[in-house]
């Protein structure tokens, strides 16, 4: 494998190499030889070869299932590779240990100790030899390198998820690590709190001259921080996919890539190959063709057909949000606080919105008035001609997590909900549409899988297949798609895209993926940031249909269409 050197190398590096007679700075910081490793019979990776020069910053991409965490633990020292060698400057890698910080993508706080005292404990193990004086200035410099002096003697339960992340960074940067190792630390983080973080990664790894190893399932991600991007393909025996090199000059700015050519041909060169992997995988998997009986729900009041009639689509005002309003008593009970201000936006029926915005626009509490979930303070929603007023089976909901009864199957999962609002149909016809969907999402081979022992992908599935199965007059998607990985994510997206297709169902889908936002909507809906949040935005999206992401790579409107919803956010961004 082709190793790269940084363009600007650090003199510290250099100092290290000049100094050290026995030239180990010269060696790969770190190195993998043929690294294969196992789980019971099964192969997780296979010939695994990678060398990281001193200073790098690379960034692993892949899939959920693809040995990712398992290739971090072995480098972390936390697990033994069953052949091959794992080395840190030519020495073989047995245990874990201080030159290497791990941050993981859950949160692995004390929760009965504050920010300072979990940042401190790792300080004190390590620097047993400083004074005491020493050490607490050591920890308080790190957390105020992630910017939480503020929060400094705050419990984790105190926290945001972002800063929860901070801490974690925080203390594994005090151990002062020759090696940082990041596995998916921001994934589970919004779109604001993540680039934030993003950024102070990138700071902390210029001061300190550190290496970093980055995994993560986000390209925009990979290439925005690193030097070089390394697929690893999907396992079992998941192997490494060609080095793409980022000759893309530091410090980078987010909005001005949107413009920089080599930005958009690396970011589809990589799309391109990490979807043609997915497909060669989905290949392999040999699908059972399963025909859709035609037959309505009850909530839809015409069981003649599932494809609307052409004269009912495009119908005007088919779903109307009339200076909708959320306010919420403040903690204290005295006053109130208005989180939605005058939404107001009118839907034909079969059209996609997308909507779009930082934590705590309102996003989801619009989709949640919408759903009946939550009371409307004022304003009111129309949904063909009837008010919402309470939660019905005519909206389909489909949140982050998925809301599954964990002692029933994936079939049963769905099945409740067929039933129910397809009770003229036959039991072949009900068992048909359940089979369907979830064959659609593909689960055609776990129908009788426990919800309880899916992973979170499984279960999203499952979730989106029952929504689909109801056949609802309005879909509501509250970011469906945000804890998955970028295969996963790019699979369901098409699903969905197929279904709508082929339904024309009028959809919301709340999201903070601007392309995710593009590539499925008609209108994408810009929010500004609450409190007293409000429609600050809306872009048509004039791209022909059907959409893939291939074709959505090419179009030569579509980074038009990015800047300018990147632009907006950028804009409420600094008017935080």
């Amino acid at each position: 494998m082709a190793v790269v050197q940084l363009k600007s190398v650090s003199s510290v590096a250099e100092t290290a190499v000049f100094m050290n007679p026995s030239n180990d700075a010269a060696l790969p910081i770190v190195e993998l030889k043929d690294v294969c490793k196992h789980y019971g019979s099964s192969s997780i990776l296979k010939n695994i070869n990678l060398q990281v020069k001193e200073g790098e910053f690379i960034a692993i991409v892949g899939f959920s299932g693809s040995g990712k965490t398992t290739l971090i633990s072995l480098i972390a020292g936390l697990l033994q590779a069953d052949s091959g060698d794992v080395l840190k400057q030519g020495k073989a890698i047995t245990e874990p240990g201080p030159d290497r910080g791990v941050v993981f993508q859950n949160y692995s706080l004390m929760p009965w100790l504050t920010v300072y005292e979990n940042v401190a404990l790792a300080v004190d193990e390590i620097f047993k030899h400083w004074s005491a004086q020493q050490r607490k200035a050591h920890t308080e410099k790190y957390i105020s390198m992630v910017s939480l002096t503020p929060a400094m003697n705050k419990k984790p339960a105190e926290l945001s998820g972002g800063m929860r992340q901070r801490v974690n960074v925080a203390r594994a940067l005090a151990a002062n690590p020759d090696i940082l190792l990041l596995d998916e630390p921001l994934s589970a983080l919004d779109a604001l709190t993540r680039g934030n973080l993003q950024d102070e990664i990138l700071q902390i790894w210029q001061q300190e001259k550190k290496t970093v190893i980055l995994i993560t399932n986000d390209v925009d991600e990979a290439i925005y921080m690193a030097d070089r991007v390394i697929p690893l393909n999907p396992g079992p025996d998941a192997t490494f996919g060609p080095d793409f090199h980022v000759d893309i000059p530091r410090p980078r700015d987010r909005t001005a890539l949107n413009h920089n050519e080599e930005f958009k041909r690396l970011r589809a060169e990589i799309t391109r190959y990490l979807m043609a992997i997915g497909m060669e995988k989905a290949n392999e998997v040999i699908k059972e063709q399963i025909v859709l009986p035609s037959v309505r729900p009850n909530t839809q009041h015409d069981y003649t057909s599932l494809q609307p009639a052409a004269h009912d689509l495009g119908k005007p005002r088919y779903l109307e949000f009339s200076r909708l309003s959320k306010i919420y008593p403040t903690s204290d009970g005295n006053s109130t606080v208005k989180v939605v201000d005058g939404f107001d936006m009118m839907l034909k029926k079969g059209e996609f919105i997308s909507i779009i915005g930082h934590s705590g626009c309102g996003k989801s509490t619009v989709l949640s008035m919408a759903a009946g979930l939550t009371d409307i303070s004022e304003g009111c929603i129309i949904l063909d001609n009837r008010e919402v007023a309470t939660a019905g089976p005519d909206r389909g909901v489909v949140f982050q997590a998925p809301s599954l009864f964990p002692w029933l199957t994936a079939y049963e999962n769905v099945q409740l909900g067929v039933d129910k609002v397809y009770p003229h149909a036959s039991k072949a016809e009900r068992n048909d549409i359940v089979s369907y969907y979830l064959t659609r999402v593909g689960l055609g081979d776990s129908l009788h899988k426990k919800a309880s022992e899916m992973s979170n992908g499984m279960r999203q599935r499952v979730g989106i297949a029952r929504a689909f199965a109801l056949s609802p007059k309005l879909l509501l998607l509250d970011e469906p798609f945000g804890m998955l990985d970028s295969l996963t994510r790019w699979e369901l997206q098409e699903v969905l895209m197929e279904v709508w297709e082929r339904t024309h169902v009028t959809a919301i889908m709340v999201t903070h993926d601007v392309d995710e936002a593009i590539l499925l909507a008609d209108r994408v809906v810009m929010m500004t940031n609450g409190p007293m949040a409000k429609i600050g935005k809306i872009e048509e999206i004039n791209l022909p249909r059907p959409r893939t992401r291939k074709s959505l790579l090419e179009h030569p409107d579509y980074y038009r269409y990015r800047e300018s919803i990147l632009s907006f956010l950028s804009e409420c961004d600094h008017a935080h």
